[in-house]
């Protein structure tokens, strides 16, 4: 079955954060406005650089996709 990739980012949410992975995902739960059924890294890419104050770099984006593309592919 396919996931989301709001869906894949929640299996690191964790209190308290331990690195950036886990407080992106903390964040993203919290945010009642992120796109939680997008599979579109041009969507979601241009939401957390336009919409949102949480991310301190996107590179943590960046590194999450690729795990996720990573997660989907293995299924």
């Amino acid at each position: 079955m396919h996931k989301s990739f709001y869906h894949y980012l929640m299996k690191y949410r964790e209190e308290p954060p331990r690195d950036e992975l886990a407080s992106f995902a903390n964040h993203a739960f919290g945010d009642h406005s992120f796109p939680k059924t997008e599979d579109s890294y041009d969507v979601l890419s241009r939401y957390l650089e336009m919409d949102v104050d949480y991310m301190p770099s996107m590179s943590v984006f960046d590194q999450a996709w690729e795990n996720y593309e990573l997660d989907e592919l293995n299924r």
